[in-house]
């Protein structure tokens, strides 16, 4: 009888979960976890009520309400924000395909933007930024996203020709950004122009495209045979890594032209991106070097047993394995590369946080609502650098590297 009450026992389906399993599973637990319950969901539930009152009756969001335009792309020419537009439904539309291919984060992903763009664009609300044509623009991402994602998912489209999209989207962006000096239809714009959390994105997004090979040839570089390419990368990475990123960004934003001939003239969000491409490769090179370090030695030599040469092994068996051990240590470098893109305000280019403290520096009033700006601001960077995060989760999972803790 009593392997027979066993045996239903283990046949039984588990309980789904709920609301009501989750709170007696992790706040009534036991005793010493259900009096902390019942004593810190008051202040939990009055300290949420003193939040939401200060943002919706108490703070004055003015200095950011007025300005939407100057903290998205700076003091870029209106009339030619059509480009910023076309770039920006380019990538809506590679989210789309993306997603349609691949599904997962990138679902969550398209739906929250294109989501987030639609509920502005319906808004019931009056402001000179939100015009007609600016509604139809932004409801009408979701055409882009729906058509992206039928096409990744109907049409049998390559998997590479979806990252070589991905890479083309932005060169041509920062081209159509840029302009032409001869061209009418579409005049240059000077980058003393370019601002806001357009500059931000183009400056970390610059960076980490170009810092990691920088960074893995670096890494390798290290630990090469060769002793001139091995001290090269040891001092290269040791000397970058010594000093600040503000010494870096000095450097080339001021010294690098004392070296240049008089006619040559490097632009200055250029000159920032090199900086910042610099500064981020020397820490992701020691990044990589660790994972490098933790492969087997036994898989070098299963692999040269196998007969495939040095260049073969290492892309296919050493390089795979390094990265994917050193995974988080990666993205937590490109996420701190992305936060480390606001000292470029300290060499005159206005990036979201510059633009920030602009308007709170352009009118007396505006002073008295730094807290509100600061704030707005702190959340943006937070939403940015969450969802790397979140991907980064992803993907680990994906591989297999979460944590079983």
């Amino acid at each position: 009888m009593a392997i027979k009450e066993l045996d239903q026992d283990i046949m039984r389906p588990p309980q789904p979960p709920g609301l009501i399993k989750w709170i007696r599973d992790n706040l009534f637990n036991g005793i010493m976890n259900s009096v902390l319950t019942i004593i810190l969901f008051p202040a939990v539930l009055y300290l949420i009520y003193l939040i939401l009152n200060w943002i919706l009756v108490t703070a004055n969001w003015r200095a950011v309400s007025e300005f939407p335009m100057l903290f998205a792309v700076g003091q870029y020419p209106r009339d030619q924000l059509w480009r910023v537009g076309v770039i920006f439904s380019g990538l809506i539309f590679m989210l789309g395909v993306s997603w349609g291919r691949w599904g997962g984060l990138l679902r969550m992903i398209t739906m929250v933007v294109v989501g987030f763009l639609v509920l502005i664009a319906v808004l019931p609300v009056q402001h000179p930024a939100l015009t007609v044509q600016m509604r139809l623009y932004l409801g009408g991402n979701l055409v882009f996203a729906a058509l992206g994602f039928l096409i990744g998912k109907k049409t049998k489209l390559k998997e590479y020709l979806i990252i070589i999209f991905w890479f083309l989207i932005p060169v041509g962006g920062i081209i159509l950004l840029a302009g032409f000096d001869s061209s009418a239809q579409l005049p240059a714009v000077p980058t003393t122009l370019w601002g806001g959390l357009m500059v931000t994105i183009l400056l970390a997004a610059g960076g980490i495209v170009l810092s990691f090979p920088l960074g893995v040839a670096l890494a390798f570089g290290r630990r090469s045979s060769l002793p001139v390419v091995s001290a090269f990368s040891t001092i290269f990475i040791e000397v970058i890594r010594g000093v600040p990123l503000v010494t870096i960004l000095f450097m080339f934003s001021i010294i690098l032209a004392l070296f240049l001939p008089a006619e040559s003239r490097i632009d200055r969000l250029v000159r920032a991106l090199m900086a910042v491409t610099v500064f981020s490769a020397a820490y992701s090179a020691e990044n990589v070097r660790g994972g490098l370090q933790s492969v087997p030695l036994g898989q070098i030599e299963a692999a040269k047993a196998l007969g495939m040469g040095n260049f073969k092994t290492t892309v296919f068996i050493v390089l795979p394995q390094a990265l994917r051990a050193v995974l988080p240590a990666i993205v937590g470098q490109f996420i701190a590369l992305f936060k480390d893109t606001t000292l470029v305000v300290i060499i005159g280019i206005n990036d979201f946080l510059g633009i920030g403290r602009s308007i709170i520096n352009s009118d007396p009033e505006f002073v008295q609502m730094r807290t509100e700006v600061y704030i707005f601001m702190a959340v943006v960077y937070w939403i940015f650098s969450y969802l790397m995060s979140l991907a980064s989760r992803r993907i680990e999972s994906a591989l297999g590297v979460e944590s079983n803790l």
